[in-house]
This record gives C-alpha cells, structure tokens and sequence, in this order.
C-alpha cells in the first residue's frame, strides 16, 4: 500500500519507524524570497478573443489552473536541520538520501548534511543541467540545479548501477560499434529538459521534476518494493516513478493545492491510502486557492 498525507513533513517523519525507509528524494522549497506562481492556459481560435497570435489570428483564452506557494525563509536551515535528522533516523543501514536545491542554499545545505549524515557518506553532488527561462544581462544565467547525494552507510548502500538507462556517447564513431550499440553510464552531471509547457507529462503544478530525473534516481537507489520517501512531494513526480518501477512510496506535502493535482495523477487508483485528505470529497481544494504551508517538491 502506497501513502499519502497533506500534512506538515516533520509530523509525518516523527511517526515513521527506525529504518523503514530505503530512499529518500526531497525537493524543499529553494528559498528564493518570493511566492512563486503557476498559471496554465488553454487557446482556441475564436474572433472575439482576447490574444493575437501568428498573422493577426485571434484567439480565447482559458484558465486551466493555478497553482501558488510561499518561498521565503527566516531561517532556512533551521527550518531543514530537524527533518533532515529525521530522515536520517528513518532510513534503512542501506538507504540513501537525495536533497534537490539550487544555488541559493546549496552550500549551506552541503554542510548541514554533512553534520548529520557524516561527510564520509556523502556520494554525489548531481548537477541536473537544462536550458530554459531567462537570460540575465549582469552574469551567467543559472541553468542547472544541484542534487545532493548521501548513504546512510557508504559501501553498505544500494546503487543499482546495472539498472540506470543508459545514455548515448556524444561521440560514437570513437568507441567502436558495440560500445556506441549499449551507450555510456551517466555520469554526475545530467542533461535533461524540464518537464514540457505542453505535453502529457504536465501537470499544472509550479515546481514539477521530470519523471526522467526521478525515475533514474528510484532505479538506481532503490530494491523493487522498497519504500521510497518524499516529504516535499508536490506534484507526486516521486509516487510516479515509483509506480512504473515497482516501488512502494510515501509522499507528505502540506500544500492542498499538492494533493489535489496528485490526486488527479493518480486517480482511480485503490492501492493508495490518503490521509487528511479525501480526493473525493464535496468542497476539496479548487485549483486557485492560496495555499496555507510552503509546499515545493516535484
């Protein structure tokens, strides 16, 4: 049975067992000092509308959803220390974590994680790298987010290395046919585009990961039926990957607008159990609603 809760994470961590956990992917709110906003769109070619678009043709505009949190931080660290030690705590002798940041805290987070994880455990810092947004004129524009990766017990972990979808050599005709044939193993750094404006995978909700980068994660870092832990779930892009991939998960967010998208992701489903939120109940969160909490998550 898979869980999920709309509830605040460290609650939820505080009841989980000692080392019941095999993996840990977490997405926190990056601290950017701003609420952060999502609006989705549907067009339809109508003369009356309200947009111009290619050679003058007008076109109506819908609201399809709206998704918003908070992302601001007096003390952002002091706000991660406790549940990170949770995680920790939860965490089985051949778990790992995976802490998804930018620039903005990630250093600051490389340290505390190093406190509690110990800096012998620390495996990986992944650079997710991509090429979308804008372009500042003042310095480089920042196109690559930091993915932090701990064993609970280095050498003791699970890597499943065989398992990673591998990736195409840039250069093929130098490695001979068989090589080119398999291609490469990815490496620490990850090419990979955000999840598309349009297209099946979107859901509507202003931080979704790609399923690609949590499904290499889950596959690598993960037994088949293990319990996968996301505490800052979002969109439920964790609970995804874990489906195709034969995982069970736990997924905590204390955003309802979270849970009403994840609820719509994973709907029909009966081997989930909800808690704090039922998915069908009369006056459950409409999609404009300002959240309460700061949910972030992929």
């Amino acid at each position: 049975m898979h869980h999920i809760h709309l509830a605040d994470s460290l609650d939820v961590l505080r009841g989980l067992p000692d080392g019941s956990v095999q993996l840990v992917y977490i997405d926190p709110p990056f601290n950017t000092g701003r609420a952060r906003h999502y609006t989705r769109i549907r067009t339809a070619s109508d003369e009356q509308g309200d947009r111009i678009g290619f050679q003058e043709k007008r076109y109506r505009t819908t609201v399809v959803a709206r998704a918003s949190y908070d992302d601001a931080f007096d003390d952002y660290l002091a706000f991660l220390r406790p549940r990170l030690i949770e995680a920790h705590r939860v965490l089985s002798p051949d778990g790992s974590i995976y802490v998804h940041l930018d620039y903005r805290e990630v250093h600051y987070a490389k340290l505390l994680l190093d406190e509690i994880f110990g800096r012998q455990n620390f495996l990986n810092e992944i650079i997710w790298a991509y090429d979308y947004g804008g372009r500042p004129r003042d310095r480089w524009p920042p196109k690559h987010d930091d993915i932090l990766y701990y064993a609970k017990a280095r050498g003791r972990h699970v890597f499943r290395r065989d398992d990673v979808e591998r990736i195409p050599y840039m250069a093929p005709g130098l490695v001979g046919a068989e090589k080119a044939r398999r291609g490469k193993l990815p490496t620490d750094t990850w090419w990979h585009t955000i999840v598309p404006t349009v297209g099946a995978e979107r859901t509507g909700y202003p931080t979704q990961k790609p399923l690609g980068i949590l499904r290499r994660i889950v596959g690598a870092s993960s037994e088949p039926g293990a319990t996968v832990l996301d505490f800052f779930a979002g969109s439920g892009t964790t609970g995804a990957a874990c489906l195709e991939l034969g995982r069970s998960f736990t997924l905590v967010d204390n955003n309802p607008q979270a849970l009403a998208v994840m609820a719509r992701r994973f709907g029909g489903r009966e081997d989930i159990a909800w808690h704090g939120f039922a998915p069908e109940r009369p006056g459950a969160p409409e999609a404009g609603e300002r959240p309460p909490g700061l949910g972030a998550g992929p």
